[in-house]
């Protein structure tokens, strides 16, 4: 099994993922993700946030780092290991016990022909992380930590479950084989807003109290600011902005992360919402614009912005990937 470095949990370095799309009798290539690079330390468990609108890589970043894709160039290293080279053997007994994964649609997670408990028996089997007559006991532990007990799930089907207790139920699952990092991918999106904080906070519960860092994946700017350590806006396969929550969203300097923090609603009655964005139709623009990906978009664009891809610089303690601080 590899040993884990003493620095980092998960290492990634100018990741690129490009993908082939039909036009006509051609094919045009795009790059998903482009020269991602960033790191999760592993000794300090923390939330790390990819956020962006829709079509902007976050979804396919997520799938690498789960080992669902296979990077086309770059490095992705977890605690040492290249994950894309694993062998299928060792990728199922260590990694996919180390990283799990909570998927957006909870009730996609499980076959509405099963029973809840099955799967979380199953993975206490396929995982041996607890023997045959302990299992009752490790399983009603874990789902404790979610806020259920094992006699509220047993025996029922997941349609028996409301939003909230079947994504609780898909992260007790995950929990089950101990891992070192959970990879959420816009989990709290289908459940209804009186839930999405309760589940935000047991993110944060799961940190401090079990060790698990947390990569979570989101375009919800409100509970990535409440719930994250550090955030990273991703544009076009870009990651445009990288830094501490509470500077990036507080203070953002990319203008991409000015436009997103602007769009989030506000309740006042004074002020209606009339901005209408087509994100579908601006994504194949973007992605093969020359230059700067926002350039068609950004309020404070400049001639170079249109020729060349802007560099990754250091400002006021972030990454920032924009020509307005070289």
């Amino acid at each position: 099994m590899p040993q884990q470095p003493d620095s980092e949990l998960l290492h990634i370095e100018h990741l690129v993922k490009v993908f082939s799309t039909r036009q006509g009798f051609s094919f045009k290539r795009f790059h998903a993700v482009d020269d991602v690079t960033f790191s999760l330390n592993a000794g300090t468990p923390e939330i790390f946030t990819i956020a962006g609108e829709s079509g902007s890589g976050k979804t396919t970043l997520a799938r690498m780092i789960l080992g669902m894709e296979r990077p086309t160039a770059g490095v992705l290293n977890y605690k040492g290991c290249d994950v894309a080279r694993l062998p299928g053997r060792e990728k199922r007994a260590w990694f996919f016990k180390e990283v799990q994964p909570v998927f957006q649609d909870p009730f996609a997670t499980f076959s509405p022909l099963k029973r809840i408990d099955h799967y979380l028996y199953e993975t206490a089997r396929n995982y041996k992380v607890a023997r045959k007559g302990d299992a009752d006991t490790y399983i009603d532990t874990v789902l404790q930590q979610v806020g259920l007990s094992l006699q509220e799930v047993k025996g029922r089907y997941p349609n028996e479950l409301s939003g909230g207790q079947a994504q609780r139920v898909s992260i007790a699952r995950a929990l089950i084989t101990r891992p070192s990092l959970i990879v959420a991918d816009e989990p709290v999106s289908m459940v209804d807003a009186s839930l999405r904080m309760s589940i935000v906070n047991m993110f944060r519960e799961l940190k401090d109290r079990q060790q698990v860092s947390i990569l979570y994946i989101t375009h919800d700017l409100t509970t990535a600011y409440y719930a994250c350590d550090r955030i990273a806006i991703m544009l076009r396969g870009w990651i445009v902005e990288m830094g501490p929550v509470e500077q990036v969203l507080g203070e953002p300097l990319h203008p991409y992360t000015q436009h997103l923090k602007l769009s989030i609603p506000r309740a006042d009655p004074d002020k209606a919402w009339r901005e209408k964005v087509s994100l579908t139709e601006l994504e194949s623009d973007e992605y093969s614009r020359t230059g700067c990906r926002f350039a068609g978009r950004c309020p404070a664009v400049m001639d170079i912005c249109r020729r060349e891809v802007p560099p990754n610089l250091t400002c006021q303690g972030r990454m920032v990937k924009c020509f307005l601080y070289k």
